[in-house]
């Protein structure tokens, strides 16, 4: 039995001129290609997303920032709760606003959002987590993860959030920058040397 318990009601719930707060990431690991080139091993790029559980499409872990933690923790915290995963937090890939129908309440009335969402190196898959029941995790590549992405602000956050980032700064699993290497990241190879 998994002694994890998903935060659940809006309580400690964050909120800023309006806006309710959420915190997520991009869940991500590195996985070895059978190909090389020009004598180095090709690395691609999976992400992690997990299923709606209100329709269709692909999400990654998110949820509220409550006032009892900061951001980071939020953010790691959804992706235990949600997909079953820990990790590190890399980078800040942004701010994302949105308006959602089931954001809706008396703090903020339109459905108003703001996620801070960050890129997180997997390393652990838990067997066992809070919401297993009635998520998926699924692993694909970049491209597929935009084909997928059931929200666009989420697939913003991944085109020009996550990806940029990448090919700014290809980091190892040290979070230092490799030279070691080539990484697909969107279909194109990106040298990180």
């Amino acid at each position: 039995m998994c002694d994890l318990v998903a935060r659940t009601g809006r309580h400690q719930q964050r909120y800023e001129d309006g806006c309710r707060l959420l915190a997520g990431c991009i869940p991500f690991r590195y996985k070895d290609v059978d190909q090389t080139c020009n004598g180095k091993q090709q690395k691609e790029v999976e992400v992690l997303m997990i299923n709606s559980t209100s329709g269709p499409g692909l999400l990654f872990p998110k949820g509220g920032w409550e006032n009892d933690e900061t951001v980071e923790e939020a953010a790691i915290r959804e992706a235990i709760e949600e997909a079953g995963v820990r990790g590190e937090l890399m980078d800040f890939l942004g701010f994302y606003d949105f308006k959602s129908k089931t954001c809706q309440d008396e703090f903020s009335p339109n459905g108003f959002c703001k996620a801070a969402l960050f890129a997180m190196l997997v390393s652990e898959e838990m067997d066992i987590w809070p919401e297993q029941s009635t998520r998926t995790r699924h692993w694909i590549t970049v491209p597929e993860a935009i084909d997928q992405c059931r929200h666009p602000w989420m697939r913003e956050a991944l085109v020009k959030g996550f990806s940029s980032w990448l090919r700014n700064g290809i980091c190892n699993s040290n979070g230092a920058a490799t030279g070691t290497g080539a990484v697909t990241v969107s279909g194109a190879k990106v040298d990180d040397d």
